[in-house]
């Protein structure tokens, strides 16, 4: 076989593995097992609880519990304003979103390296655990009095915060970073910039530029990220309207279900190697009693 036709031949075999489309743009996306559509279903389930947790949380707190933008902002004009309260809340919500991002970063590798299967559906049950709590617990309406003047918030806001903060690290770490569920600003601007691009190559007499393209799947799935947060938003509304605090606890049935796979999994493996080596032991102990005897 000469070069040509060795060329040839892997042209044809590369065509044959064009990567997921979550993949065009962030190539060191380690979970190849996850299909397109798993992939895109997730993103939309992903994106629609976070809605209702944010939701929810706005009308727990009058904050937006995922947005760290404004609670930066918010931050520095409370501290121009000289109003130190409402600058710490800001300041420690914005510690507790990222907190919570590092817990399930950390879980996820601690995971990995433990070789889980389930690295990533782990952290949605401790997300599942903390929201499970304040579904049944939430102290949404109590408030610290200090000095009779000094009003802060209920610490469940920053639970709220932390929960965000693991929420949007998940689908972060899968895609390797080229979407996020919480973060809507992110998304809305990932979605202009393939816009511009898919206008760009409309026009005929547009060059093709290098290693630039249109990825009309990753299109389609930001447009469905956005609109599955805005229903999920109305649904955390009406929700948190209908039973209060309680609202999370079918969200937290969902992470539930949407970790069970691969966590059943993990249990299952673990499980047959423990009663596997506890009968190889149990053998080699009835083997040597024979022989003493």
């Amino acid at each position: 076989m000469n070069e040509s036709d060795r060329h040839a031949k892997h042209t044809r075999r590369s065509r044959h593995h064009i990567p997921p489309f979550w993949q065009a743009d962030r190539p060191y996306l380690h979970e190849h097992h996850i299909s397109d559509a798993r992939f895109r279903r997730l993103g939309y389930i992903m994106s629609l609880l976070a809605g209702a947790i944010n939701a929810g949380g706005f009308f727990a707190f009058a904050r937006y519990t995922s947005h760290v933008t404004g609670s930066m902002s918010l931050l520095a004009d409370m501290v121009y304003l000289k109003q130190w309260t409402a600058a710490a809340v800001a300041m420690v919500s914005v510690l507790c979103f990222i907190a919570g991002a590092a817990h399930s970063g950390w879980v996820i590798l601690w995971t990995q390296q433990m070789r889980f299967r389930g690295s990533y559906g782990l952290s949605m049950w401790l997300e599942a655990l903390y929201l499970l709590i304040f579904g049944l617990f939430g102290i949404t309406a109590l408030q610290w009095d200090a000095d009779g003047g000094l009003v802060f918030p209920s610490l469940a806001l920053f639970l709220l915060c932390f929960i965000m903060g693991m929420h949007n690290t998940v689908m972060t770490l899968l895609s390797g970073g080229a979407i996020r569920s919480t973060h809507m600003t992110g998304t809305a601007t990932d979605l202009g910039i393939e816009i511009s691009r898919a206008l760009y190559y409309s026009k005929t007499h547009h060059p093709r530029l290098p290693h630039v393209r249109v990825n009309k799947p990753k299109m389609w799935l930001l447009s469905g990220m956005m609109q599955t947060f805005l229903l999920g938003g109305i649904i955390g509304a009406w929700g948190y309207h209908k039973v209060g605090h309680h609202f999370a606890l079918p969200v937290s049935a969902v992470l539930l279900i949407l970790g069970a796979g691969s966590v059943g999994y993990d249990v299952k493996v673990r499980f047959l190697w423990i009663w596997r080596k506890f009968r190889r032991k149990y053998r080699q102990t009835g083997v040597v009693s024979g022989k003493i005897g």
